[in-house]
């Protein structure tokens, strides 16, 4: 008979979600704050902290996945968990830029002889 692997308890959604929000404070705090003494620059945007603050939780939530596979020796998750987390940073990025464009114009159709 064959043992089976032991493989670690799979992160519990309280967890993740706890790791998000760490991720998201820390950076938006970072994203607030930062060089704003020392260059004495204008505060960033809000949305330009809300959308670090996002990736930033998403970027922690999924490292805490992939420190949890790469313990454990799974190479499947932890190349999921990398590849969500990436996934989860650029569809933010994406949507917090679509939400900023001024909504364009159909263009006219003319005919060739204007």
């Amino acid at each position: 008979m064959k043992r089976a692997k032991r493989r670690g308890k799979a992160r519990e959604a309280g967890t993740l979600a706890a790791d998000f929000t760490r991720g998201m404070v820390a950076t938006g705090l970072l994203t607030a704050v930062q060089d704003r003494w020392v260059t004495g620059a204008e505060p960033p945007a809000p949305r330009t902290i809300l959308r670090h603050g996002l990736q930033g939780g998403a970027a922690l939530a999924a490292a805490s996945v992939a420190a949890d596979a790469l313990r454990n020796r799974d190479y499947a998750r932890l190349a999921l968990a990398v590849a969500a987390g990436a996934a989860g940073v650029i569809m933010i990025e994406h949507l917090l830029n679509l939400a900023e464009q001024p909504p364009q114009e159909p263009p006219k159709n003319e005919g060739s002889h204007g």
